[in-house]
């Protein structure tokens, strides 16, 4: 059977069936997005729920709990961590790589809902989820500032202009403002004032409330006209607040301006965002799980065109961080190196084959077999991507395998005498089994890794898959185009003159053969000592192995450094300030270094208020000295600052983790009693600390901080007829910027 013949028989329609699959190549190569990495996420997903003013004791205790005993129910879930912070309860949600992000979604909105009839009646900010892995570096930082523009104006055009539009792109998992700035009129209350006209916090509070009302008016209807009812029962701006009437003394009323001070600002200003030391309203916009990077972030800047215009003026929009630039950069270096390793493998075949007609036809079935299988890609949803592209890099020289096989052959029966076109006949039908039996075990090999689960197996199947495609390809164009090629092209041997190069490699070539021969029959008269230096070959192998350092993959050089700054746990946001600006510019004075972003504050992002994040931006490769280097520079020129630890750690773009770390690595403790999980933490965060091969050790566990705690005398409160709750109220009024 010659699977071959009907190709060869058949020249234009063969060539055509050669330009079908070019063409398919190559519109699936237009339609590949392009990431750095396989997407192998768990799809994540992560429950914000905000109380103001409470300790995380009290988070803990309100929130956290309820809503992780309902989470815990859910079908599919992996993993599930928490942090209850100042004002705030995290959770993050990690399913299984089989469960649909989608899916997880309306589990957990249907746990939320669940769970609302056991949280906080007063919740002003309810449980709220996002598609994301809150350790994934955004992956787009924009920062507004201005010389003219207030801070809270600049915060309201961001709130009601740039994060609505910014959150529908498809992609975007979570758009947040760092630090929380939202607009709002800040009262400041004096207590002396307060008690001389005999008034309270509560006084003052209720009286803001009751002035200050939202609802249905009704309306009434006439013989000819119907009128709709409406009043001045909200209150709109600074100037309004001050006039407020809060009380009667003496007869004469008693203006909020009397006991305090009233003014616009941001709603909570116990969290700090600057921009190279610039006060600033910083955007962090990071993905879904298993969106594409590179396509979202065009989709973002595509729409930041339109909205950079609206802005007000003054006000400038900045890029700070754009993780697609070393994704583009590196996908590039990839693609040079496959384009290089075709032209090298071409290059090799002609040293072997020095004829250019021979010679052109490997030329032709190589990249034909390589963007082919660009087509296949997309249709399996694949990316262009490190690994594919390697993949496509080692490919390049099995896919010529086939062709040099079949064009060997054929030049075997030439040589002897037939005709091309009949030879093409007879060395397509000897060789054709060859070529299926080859490729098929070639595939083989790749088998296993189909089958690898978790991580590793979603990260090489992707390569497994690509790499198998490429060589089916390649043998379809070897049975089809090759022969039919070589039928058409390849001169008799009786016309063919090799040139002086091609005379000169060919007396290079009997030279290394001839000593490839002496070196054999050396070995064969010496088999002790090659078996010995089989053998010692084999343990040198497996000493290595066990030697060499292990991991997942390589650091990458994405051009971002995140710095997690640590004070005394007693520190205020006063000291913590003085010691990130002293921070932010020791590290600017580092030339590799082209901005840097901070955050303060206890929030979202830093637990604590002793804690801060700093996002350093690198200036490109090519203008700075590498990742590792900057980072010693770094770490060394802040090692200075008193009263300041910083924990430094490269972006990456595959997370494992879905919990926010100061460091790399990452080790849990769990334990129902919570004084046995202290204990316990200290002394083996103490154990660590003194092995020599780790440094930067730190613990998530902030208990040691500073507290005044208010014991009230029950008997007497109750004798005065005053509440726990208004004992409460007054304590949040006067320190917990309560709404």
């Amino acid at each position: 059977m010659n699977i071959s013949a009907p190709f060869i028989a058949r020249p234009v329609a063969t060539s055509l069936l050669a330009i079908a699959i070019l063409l398919l190549g190559l519109l699936g190569y237009r339609a590949l997005p392009v990431s750095s990495l396989p997407q192998v996420d768990f799809p994540t997903i992560q429950i914000v729920t905000k109380l103001p003013g409470a300790s995380p004791d009290t988070v803990s205790k309100l929130i956290t709990a309820p809503l992780e005993r309902q989470f815990g129910e859910i079908a599919g879930l992996d993993a599930m961590s928490s942090v209850s912070s100042q004002g705030t309860s995290a959770i993050t949600l990690r399913f299984s790589l089989s469960v649909s992000l989608d899916t997880a979604a309306q589990d957990v909105q249907a746990a939320i809902n669940a769970a609302s009839g056991t949280l906080p009646p007063n919740l002003q900010y309810p449980p709220v989820y996002t598609k994301v892995n809150p350790a994934d570096a955004p992956i787009l930082t924009l920062a507004l500032t201005s010389k003219t523009v207030p801070l809270y104006q600049i915060a309201d055009e961001t709130q009601t202009l740039l994060l609505p539009k910014l959150s529908e792109i498809a992609g975007v998992g979570r758009v947040t403002i760092e630090g929380g700035l939202r607009k709002a009129v800040r009262i400041s209350v004096n207590p002396a004032a307060l008690a001389a006209y005999g008034l309270s916090m509560e006084d003052v509070r209720n009286a803001i409330a009751n002035a200050n009302q939202s609802g249905a008016k009704g309306a009434f209807d006439g013989e000819n006209q119907s009128y709709t009812l409406g009043a001045n029962d909200q209150i709109t701006s600074a100037a309004e607040y001050r006039n407020l009437i809060i009380a009667y003394r003496n007869k004469a009323p008693v203006r909020l301006s009397a006991v305090g001070t009233v003014a616009s600002g941001l709603e909570n200003d116990e969290e700090i965002a600057s921009y190279n030391g610039t006060p600033a309203v910083v955007i962090d916009i990071q993905r879904q799980p298993g969106a594409n990077i590179v396509s979202t972030v065009a989709s973002i800047e595509s729409e930041l065109r339109g909205l950079g215009a609206s802005l007000p003026p003054g006000v400038h929009l900045q890029v700070v961080a754009n993780r697609t630039q070393t994704i583009k950069a590196s996908v590039n270096d990839v693609q040079i190196t496959l384009i290089t390793s075709a032209l090298l493998v071409v290059l090799v075949i002609f040293l072997f084959l020095p004829s250019p007609r021979a010679v052109m036809i490997p030329a032709v079935a190589l990249p034909l077999s390589i963007v082919a299988t660009f087509a296949v890609m997309d249709e399996l949803g694949y990316q262009l991507d490190n690994l594919s592209l390697m993949a496509l890099t080692i490919a390049s020289g099995f896919v010529v395998d086939d062709a040099i096989v079949m064009i060997e052959n054929i030049v075997r029966y030439i040589e002897a005498g037939e005709a091309p076109l009949h030879a093409a006949f007879l060395g397509a039908r000897q060789i054709g089994f060859t070529i299926v039996s080859l490729t098929v075990s070639l595939i083989a090999v790749f088998i296993p890794l189909l089958f690898m689960p978790g991580i590793v197996g979603r990260l090489f199947s992707e390569f497994a898959v690509t790499l198998a495609v490429a060589v089916v390809i390649s043998a379809v164009v070897s049975l089809t185009l090759t022969p039919m090629m070589c039928g058409r092209l390849l001169r008799p041997a009786s016309r063919e003159h090799p040139g002086r190069i091609a005379r000169g490699f060919e007396h290079g070539f009997e030279r290394l053969r001839g000593g490839y021969r002496r070196g054999l029959e050396w070995s064969l008269a010496h088999r002790g000592l090659m078996l010995v230096t089989f053998a010692a070959t084999v343990l040198l192998t497996l000493l290595l192995f066990a030697v060499i350092p292990k991991a997942l993959l390589p650091q990458e050089d994405t051009g971002e450094i995140i710095a997690v700054t640590e004070g005394a746990q007693s520190a205020s946001l006063d000291a913590m300030t003085r010691l990130q600006d002293q921070a932010i510019r020791i590290i600017r004075k580092n030339h590799a270094v082209a901005g840097v972003t901070s955050l303060l504050g206890a929030g979202l992002t830093n637990p604590t208020p002793n804690t801060g994040r700093l996002t350093i931006t690198l200036r490109p490769i090519g203008e700075r000295p590498a990742l590792a280097a900057v980072m010693r520079q770094l770490e060394a020129s802040l090692t200075g600052i008193p009263g300041l630890h910083v924990y430094m750690q490269p972006v990456q773009d595959i997370t494992l983790s879905s919990r926010v770390s100061p460091a790399e690595y990452q080790y849990t403790l769990t334990d129902t009693n919570q004084a046995e999980l202290r204990a316990w933490s200290r002394r083996i965060e103490a154990a660590l600390a003194s092995l020599p091969q780790l440094r930067d050790i730190s613990s998530d566990q902030q208990n040691e901080g500073l507290e005044t705690y208010i014991d009230v005398d029950r008997a007497a409160a109750s004798r005065l007829g005053v509440s726990m709750s208004t004992i409460e109220n007054v304590l949040y009024d006067a320190f917990g910027q309560r709404q």
